[in-house]
């Protein structure tokens, strides 16, 4: 087994399919970043064009001022909004260090991104074909839909029969499901880390298989890198540092509510309402 938990035993082509993190979604692309539209001779004129616009910005400064970590997300739609509001929305909101997918049932998928305003995301529902069918951003810590497919159809923690070759997985599975089963919303999260504990490629990949995959992924790169998957085991997502060179520094299982690594805090809401409304107040007032 290669390190890291969620990796492709050694030989296999490809990583588990939980694995990857997603192709051009989470992946900057190069020269990517250009220069602001609302430095442009442009944006007067689209601002005037845009009065939508020039109505939410408030809202959601608003929302930001008020949000609290803990409480559910304000949405604001983007659904209706025409090609020249969406070109505004994205150059005002930017993007920022966390962004991910989520796996919904039927094919639907969910793209979030953060934007350089953390507490703030753009989030987008595309159906089988992919196309975009709602389009929102949202005030929270993290996004509801994410929060909430890190529980669906997660599974009782089934054991099973311990593998031949194994050291601690058996151990470790039933201290992860009694956490798992007890953890309550709001409660500390319990950190497991795998360079401390002697595990055999036989406990790995046992411990994979009883904890199954998840619907969630995520990427962070205000950590360096850090990328979070949740399992089909409720409350326990995997975490992983990576460096520069792509190398796992830090692996671990995190048991309880969406890792802090992915999540705004109160004061980041603050911060980005501050910023929010220089903005407002620079360009729309």
């Amino acid at each position: 087994m290669k390190a890291g938990f969620w990796v492709a035993p050694e030989g296999a082509e490809d990583a588990m399919t939980v694995m990857p993190i997603g192709g051009d979604l989470l992946e900057e692309a190069p020269g990517r970043r250009k220069l602001s539209l609302l430095a442009t001779g442009r944006a007067e004129d689209l601002i005037l064009a845009c009065p939508r616009v020039s109505k939410i910005l408030p809202e959601i400064v608003a929302a930001l001022e008020t949000q609290d970590e803990n409480a559910a997300g304000r949405l604001f739609d983007l659904t209706e909004f025409s090609a020249d509001e969406i070109l505004l929305i994205e150059d005002v909101i930017g993007e920022g260090e966390v962004a991910g997918v989520v796996s919904l049932p039927d094919g639907v998928g969910a793209q979030i991104q953060e934007s350089v305003m953390a507490g703030l995301w753009r989030v987008r529902f595309t159906d089988t074909q992919g196309k975009l069918f709602a389009d929102y951003l949202e005030v929270s810590s993290l996004p509801e839909i994410a929060r909430r497919a890190a529980l669906v159809n997660c599974q009782p923690l089934d054991a099973g029969e311990p593998p031949a070759g194994a050291m601690n997985v058996m151990p470790l599975l039933a201290e992860i499901a009694g956490r798992s089963a007890a953890h309550k919303t709001g409660e500390p999260t319990h950190t497991i880390t795998f360079s401390l504990l002697p595990m055999s490629p036989e406990d790995m990949s046992h411990l994979q298989q009883c904890l199954g995959a998840g619907s969630v992924r995520l990427i962070s790169k205000g950590y360096g890198s850090c990328r979070i998957l949740s399992t089909g085991t409720m409350n326990v997502w995997s975490v992983q540092f990576f460096n520069a060179m792509d190398e796992i520094i830090l692996d671990t299982l995190e048991i309880g509510d969406a890792p802090a690594a992915a999540r705004a805090a109160e004061e980041d809401f603050r911060d980005s309402a501050k910023r929010l409304r220089e903005i407002e107040e620079a360009y729309f007032a």
